[in-house]
């Protein structure tokens, strides 16, 4: 039975990779941290994976995973001070065939910190409700509420952005 969960996980890890790649990245904004997130998440996925009570919940517990070690590095970095010297300055990484508009992620990541959670995992991920609930230990109906309160909130954001150009 484990010998066959570990072999499925291994599959699942090989198989939605870049999934996790993109999820880690939409987090730090950077590529060496993102690759670094996911091999954090993948180690820590092989040596607990006796802990994985079933099948069907693995998706659900390699992503909250992979968004609390994304998280983890996040706020690391966050506290680090940043060097003057201009050649230790990270140059910007462009993601190709991760084209989202650079506006409408800056207002993603000033949202509070579960909403972007949320909206990240359902349209980045395209997880369903009952799978964002999971990952994130939350009522579904607790989820539904943020998210549209999210949703809710870039529209007026986007609204507004509106106004100013036709001004």
């Amino acid at each position: 039975m484990k010998q066959e969960l570990y072999r499925k996980l291994v599959a699942y890890l090989v198989e939605n990779q870049d999934k996790f790649y993109r999820l880690a990245f939409s987090y730090l904004k950077n590529q060496e941290d993102a690759l670094d997130v996911v091999q954090s998440a993948i180690c820590k996925a092989l040596e607990h994976y006796g802990e994985l009570k079933s099948e069907a919940a693995l998706k659900t517990w390699f992503y909250r995973i992979v968004l609390n070690e994304s998280i983890i590095l996040y706020n690391k970095r966050k506290r680090e001070i940043l060097t003057q010297d201009s050649e230790w300055m990270e140059q910007s990484y462009e993601e190709k065939g991760f084209d989202i508009h650079d506006d409408l992620y800056a207002r993603i990541d000033r949202m509070e910190e579960t909403a972007q959670k949320i909206i990240k995992l359902r349209f980045f991920e395209e997880l369903t409700l009952e799978e964002i609930a999971q990952v994130l230990e939350m009522n579904v109906n607790t989820v539904k509420a943020k998210l549209y309160r999210g949703l809710k909130a870039l529209k007026i954001a986007e609204g507004e952005e509106e106004e100013t150009w036709t001004v």
